[in-house]
């Protein structure tokens, strides 16, 4: 190859790879900033956990107008409320006929008020001693949350007892014992890889003896699609339920961030064991709160208490009208 060849083909070379490094840099460039038209929620350019900023865009200050109903629409299916609620409560708002863009947002909180009625949100706990069974996902918070409950409960003058009945979790029944030793409430466990109902069996016997007033079981994090973990689960509720035949609260944990698929869980669990309440989790940070309409609708299972932060103190009861004004807060 003489050098004028040579010469060429390094020529080349260089002409391609740079032409390689603009095409890569240019993709680059096109990802870094988000186009608005990317999906359903950024459509209007609006942040899709907040549905009281997308009102505001919406609406703005001035009238009404023909496009701003199927845009809130659109944000409130951002929102995690769901096709059914979100159609049906833009309805009701637009047959209203308000005229201005506070017209509009009064008549949709009080459509979001009706939505979530009347329904008993209070925890029953009429037993001797009361059983709260409390299920759900792994990852969803379920120990912490059953901490916060003990602490709550025992606020109340309720002496509590604890069931560490997730015995396959490696630790779990350790994790359960610390916040036991934390809150000064005891913690009945089993081994590892043992029989979690029998677990629950014990912890119950315990109370009996000790004159506690409610038990509360831990169990393993399971996948809601997994048969045999939720016919496990369902044997657990039976021993708990007893000679009495039914468990005072049978408790959902829920992340808030779920979205749709927090509708999945809830149907899965609740053919499985009779869910009496949700514990709404992660409620302090981005969560976007409106999988809490489409679940009472859809499915009729009370949200009841509320996860809103860390704190061992950071359970609180669902209020239905504060929802709704955090919901629709700018």
């Amino acid at each position: 190859m003489d050098t004028t060849t040579i010469v060429v083909v390094i020529a080349v070379a260089v002409v391609i790879a740079v032409a390689v490094v603009a095409v890569v840099l240019r993709g680059r460039g096109s990802r870094s900033v988000a186009s608005p038209a990317e999906g359903p929620a950024q459509r209007t350019g609006r942040d899709p956990g907040s549905l009281g900023a997308s009102l505001r865009q919406i609406l703005g200050s001035g009238g009404v107008g023909e496009q701003a109903w199927a845009e809130l629409e659109e944000a409130m299916l951002a929102g995690d409320v769901g096709v059914d609620a979100a159609t049906a409560i833009v309805r009701a708002v637009r047959s209203a006929r308000p005229e201005t863009a506070d017209q509009a947002r009064e008549q949709l909180a009080r459509q979001l008020r009706l939505e979530l009625g009347d329904k008993e949100r209070e925890l029953h706990l009429a037993g001797s001693p009361s059983v709260v069974l409390v299920v759900g996902v792994n990852g969803t918070g379920k120990t912490t949350t059953i901490a916060k409950l003990a602490d709550r409960l025992g606020g109340e003058g309720k002496k509590v007892i604890l069931a560490a009945a997730d015995t396959f979790r490696a630790a779990a029944g350790a994790q359960l014992q610390a916040w036991g030793d934390r809150l000064g409430v005891d913690v009945v466990g089993g081994q590892e890889g043992g029989d979690p109902a029998s677990v629950a069996f014990d912890a119950i016997s315990s109370a009996r003896a000790k004159g506690a007033d409610v038990v509360i079981i831990d169990t393993a994090g399971r996948l809601h699609a997994k048969k045999n973990l939720m016919s496990e689960m369902s044997k657990i509720y039976r021993v708990a339920a007893g000679e009495r035949g039914v468990v005072d609260e049978t408790l959902l944990v829920l992340d808030a961030t779920a979205g749709q698929n927090g509708i999945a869980q809830v149907r899965e669990f609740s053919e499985a064991v009779p869910v009496s309440g949700i514990v709404l989790t992660k409620m302090d940070g981005t969560a976007k709160g409106g999988i809490v309409i489409a679940i009472e609708r859809q499915l009729g299972v009370p949200v009841k208490l509320v996860g809103v932060g860390e704190g061992v103190g950071d359970l609180v009861p669902f209020d239905p009208n504060r929802f709704v004004e955090e919901l629709l807060e700018d």
